[in-house]
This record gives structure tokens, C-alpha cells and sequence, in this order.
């Protein structure tokens, strides 16, 4: 008796099927991207200016915020907690008293709002880190300082429009940026 043997699959076509698998997923298959944080560069100078004039700023007029290599926060050479700290960023922003102590301000004619009470253009808040503070607080405090400024612009657009901010207008939002302004300088982080 004879055995017969079993008929065999053409195996040519099957690296074919496996590009094509292949090339399949890789059209199907969605990147995450990562956002990152938000920030833009000031612009350059212009060429004719010198490079060691800086504008004199007052001290009132910048919010300091450092994190050391323990994680421990001071805002203003105060120890404290990061739950704190949007709050006293807001007040910082906003200077609802018009503390002398706390950033000045200058009326300018701000387009849906006529002359409104900004923060001067050299307001900043400074953020500066160690080389050994940890990631986690690193972005702890940054999402607090953005937050602030984001709940200030939610309040106003709120307050002026009835809508949500990322409900407004291109326009409507620059107004309110022009009012609270995301200014973060962040310094080199330092070193022991």
C-alpha cells in the first residue's frame, strides 16, 4: 500500500503576505505624540542692538518660584506647598489691592474691554530649578503656574463673553491674553 503524501501549501507567496501584513499595520496604527509644555521664545533683538542691554526690572514685578534638589518649593522667599501655589500666582497676576509690593500695572485700550488696568510688559514669573530636583515636581509646578494664569483668562472669558475661553474668538482670546499674559522665564537650573 502506498502512502500518499499530504499536499503542501506554496510557501513563495508567504513573505508577500507578510510585507503586506506589515505595511498594513503600519498605515492602520495611530503615534501617540507627545505634547510637551507649551512656551514660546521672545523674539530676537534686532541686529543693531547690543546684547548686554537689558531693560532694568523692578523686583516687585517678578514672581519668583525656585525648587531646590529636595523638592521643596519657596515662592518669594517664602517655604511653600505646591497646592499654594496657584493661588498666590493668581494673586500675584491679578493685584486686586494694588499692593506695592506685588507687580505694577498700566492702563492700556484692550479691543472688547476699552482701557483696562494690564500688567506692564516687564512682569515675569521666574521659575528656576535644581539639577536635582525631580521630574514629577518639575512638572507639579509648572502645571500649577499654567493653571493659575488659565483660570484667570476661564474667570474673565466668563465674565465678559458668558462663554468658556476656548469657546471665544481668535480675537476675543488675544484680549484676554493681553489682560493676563503667560510670561515664564525659566533660569538655567542650578547647580551645587
Amino acid at each position: 500500500m502506498a502512502i500518499k503524501k499530504a499536499p503542501e501549501a506554496p510557501s513563495a507567496s508567504l513573505a508577500d503576505i507578510a510585507f503586506m501584513l506589515l505595511i498594513f499595520f503600519l498605515v492602520a496604527t495611530t503615534m501617540d505624540v507627545d505634547s510637551g509644555l507649551e512656551r514660546r521664545l521672545p523674539p530676537m533683538p534686532p541686529p543693531d542692538q547690543e546684547q548686554d542691554e537689558t531693560p532694568p526690572v523692578k523686583e516687585r514685578n517678578v514672581f519668583v518660584v525656585l525648587v531646590d534638589r529636595n523638592d521643596r518649593l519657596m515662592v518669594e522667599n517664602e517655604l511653600t506647598r505646591v497646592e499654594d501655589l496657584r493661588e498666590k500666582t493668581k494673586i500675584f497676576m491679578t493685584n486686586p489691592l494694588n499692593d506695592e509690593t506685588l507687580p505694577e500695572k498700566m492702563v492700556e485700550d484692550v479691543p472688547f474691554f476699552g482701557p483696562t488696568e494690564i500688567l506692564r510688559p516687564s512682569v515675569v514669573i521666574s521659575l528656576r530649578n535644581d539639577v536635582g530636583t525631580t521630574y514629577g515636581t518639575y512638572i507639579r509646578v509648572q502645571n500649577e503656574l499654567i493653571a493659575a494664569i488659565n483660570e484667570l483668562r476661564a474667570d474673565m472669558a466668563l465674565q465678559k463673553f458668558n462663554k468658556p475661553y476656548d469657546k471665544l474668538s481668535t480675537e476675543q482670546q488675544d484680549a484676554i491674553k493681553t489682560i493676563f499674559p503667560q510670561k515664564i522665564s525659566e533660569a538655567e537650573p542650578k547647580r551645587r
